[in-house]
């Protein structure tokens, strides 16, 4: 059995699109529609239904998958020990980020780059949910996301930092109360927010619910850039995390307000899969965040 041929059939199980499986393996399309049925043979059963397009894995295609990916998961931290015995690390560094912590990514991705200049990195905008898939899945290496809501389970984890808000609004709105603003004070302005498919928006809401608001924005969005945009704009205003007020700071659009709170609401931090033997790469990233975690910036 071909490990090839294992990497074409797992890819073609996460992008469950033939020609989009063959560009992410950079073949052609009956380069990997051979392989995948030359082990179809080899195994005596289909894995794959497929009628000129793919239509879903075979029952007996779904209980091989994790298989595979555990296999060429641990292909892949086997050449990373040996590896690592010579020197430096080599090759690429998959990193899952919430786009709350996104900020914070770029801490960790310089920590990656200066201690193993011989790796790459590939980073991935993914909800909190999409990051524990995929480090369960092995498509990812490690990921950037809270550590008390919604918990993660079966993870090594390095607490990075503990989420504030602040409330960003167009200078044109409306003069802002003096002082820290009050959540009563942010739900009376027209919001945009994330949706709630997103991990950050669920805590928003919990948080307002208790202050006895319900949180009805004008807009949503998947991403702060999205949202920043759209408060530019005018007419709206935002919650996001403290951790971006550095990539607007001095923009003359926009106007920030700490929100006022007891207590910082979540810790964000990095996890990787609790296995045995742990892979190289993500030790690697454990050394990193935790040497972070040590030397906070705030």
């Amino acid at each position: 059995m071909q490990l090839r041929a294992l990497r074409y059939f797992v890819t073609l199980a996460r992008e469950q699109h033939f020609a989009h499986a063959a560009e992410a393996c950079g073949v052609t399309q009956p380069t990997l529609s051979s392989a995948i049925a030359a082990l179809e043979t080899q195994l005596g059963k289909r894995l794959v239904e497929r009628d000129r397009r793919f239509i879903g894995l075979t029952d007996e295609g779904q209980a091989m998958l994790p298989w595979a990916q555990q296999l060429l998961a641990a292909h892949e931290s086997m050449v990373h020990a040996v590896e690592a015995l010579d020197g430096p690390l080599h090759g690429e560094f998959r990193l899952g980020v919430i786009p709350a912590a996104a900020p914070e990514a770029g801490r960790l991705c310089e920590a990656l780059l200066r201690t193993h200049p011989g790796m790459t990195l590939s980073v991935r905008s993914q909800t909190s949910r999409e990051i524990v898939r995929a480090i369960e899945a092995f498509e990812i290496d490690a990921g950037v996301t809270y550590l008390d809501h919604e918990r993660p389970s079966n993870v090594i984890s390095v607490p990075l930092y503990a989420e504030t808000y602040v409330f960003v609004m167009g200078r044109g709105i409306a003069n802002p109360p003096p002082g820290r603003m009050t959540w009563q004070d942010a739900g009376r302005y027209p919001l945009c927010l994330l949706h709630q498919g997103m991990q950050n928006r669920r805590i928003l809401d919990g948080l307002m619910r208790e202050e006895g608001i319900a949180a009805t924005p004008r807009a949503t969005a998947d991403s702060y850039v999205a949202l920043l945009a759209m408060v530019r704009s005018g007419g709206l205003a935002t919650i996001m995390p403290e951790r971006y007020v550095g990539l607007i700071e001095g923009a003359d659009w926009a106007s920030v307000h700490p929100l006022a709170m007891e207590v910082p609401v979540s810790r964000i931090g990095l996890i990787v899969g609790d296995r045995a033997p742990l892979d190289p790469v993500a030790a690697a990233a454990l050394g990193c965040a935790r040497a972070i975690a040590q030397s906070p910036i705030d």
